[in-house]
């Protein structure tokens, strides 16, 4: 697959829990379960996926400026609490020319008041919030209608 074809999947803080953090909000699907799900999707799609989880900011910083440098088609971004508080992933998304699209499991805007504001979707493409895993691949569908 050419450059163009890849898309980073890049996955914040305590997403590494998913499945047993808070199943109400989040459901009870692993992070691997969804990874495989978002996999079987790109190859439908004709897209390779680079999946990735930190609970560090500097390392997701990092991933976008990589993404940029490999000619990456998109990036899908659930960047959890950073969402809420990051400058950084704000500025490296504005920093970069790959479209980034802000990921999320749940509708944050249903929930606590301080999840209502998002620096990643300031600078994000656009976001897709509140499907559960199905987010991630309503998203990967939206980075086929970008050129590559």
């Amino acid at each position: 697959m050419m450059s163009g074809d890849l898309v980073y999947v890049l996955n914040g803080p305590n997403l590494n829990l998913l499945g047993t953090r808070e199943p109400a909000i989040y459901g009870h699907d692993t992070l691997d379960e969804i990874a495989g799900r978002i996999e079987d999707r790109a190859r439908e799609l004709g897209l390779a996926v680079d999946i990735r989880q930190s609970n560090h900011e500097g390392h997701l910083v990092d991933w976008l400026h990589e993404a940029q440098a490999k000619g990456a088609r998109a990036v899908l971004l659930n960047a959890g609490a950073f969402t809420h508080s990051s400058i950084a992933l704000h500025d490296a998304i504005k920093a970069i020319g790959v479209p980034v699209i802000e990921v999320h499991l749940s509708n944050p805007h249903a929930r606590e008041d301080f999840r209502h504001r998002s620096f990643v979707g300031r600078a994000a493409k656009g976001t897709i919030a509140g499907f559960g895993a199905e987010s991630y691949l309503l998203a990967l569908a939206a980075t086929a209608t970008f050129g590559g």
